[in-house]
């Protein structure tokens, strides 16, 4: 599935925390319109779910998932709501029992090479790599490439427009998250022209 969803846009995840429900459909069109379509909604305010069936119903064209998902009832309610993909900070057991039971396309965190492996004998292949910045970076990557090639990765924290083209280069990276996407000032001001803009040039 990220293969198909890659094919339609650029591989940039926009890490978005909506805090008015009225925002969330005129800031996913912006984001489409310069041509993001995969959105993560973070779970991070009381109207992340409403906001996710809002932009799955009435952006045809976004590709809408979930993040920091933590616990399985969350993964349930997100996908029960529209979302598409789910992303999580780092994983758990049961966690992991409901996205395989579920069947979607979902990316579990990590940030060490156990943990890596322990995703990847779940039979999770893609995986966000989170606190990026703080765990070590493109560094750390590249180390944990070469004794697992067969695993790749979304990393995401602390990654800015300028870091996020040396983490695209790594042949283990398939996509790269972040808030850059999407800066408070602007959705303060609804300044969606200006968020557009920023997806154009991402």
């Amino acid at each position: 599935m990220w293969e198909t969803w890659l094919g339609q846009t650029r591989p940039v995840v926009p890490v978005i925390v909506i805090n008015n429900l009225e925002d969330a459909v005129p800031m996913a069109q912006a984001l489409v319109n310069g041509g993001i379509h995969l959105l993560e909604v973070t779970l991070r305010t009381g109207c992340a779910y409403d906001a996710i069936r809002e932009i799955s119903q009435n952006v045809p064209d976004a590709i809408v998932g979930v993040g920091t998902v933590t616990r399985p009832a969350e993964l349930h309610t997100a996908v029960n709501n529209g979302a598409q993909f789910v992303i999580s900070p780092g994983f758990t057991p049961s966690l992991l029992d409901a996205a395989k039971e579920w069947g979607g396309p979902y990316l579990p965190g990590v940030a060490t090479p156990g943990e890596v492996m322990l995703a990847r004998e779940a039979g999770f292949n893609r995986m966000k790599f989170f606190p990026a910045e703080a765990a070590g970076g493109i560094d750390m990557l590249k180390s944990i490439g070469a004794p697992l090639p067969d695993v790749s990765f979304c990393p995401t924290g602390g990654i800015n427009a300028r870091t996020s083209h040396d983490y695209l280069a790594l042949s283990n990276v398939f996509a790269v998250g972040g808030s850059w996407l999407t800066p408070a000032n602007l959705i303060q001001n609804k300044d969606w022209a200006g968020i557009t803009h920023i997806a154009e040039t991402s």
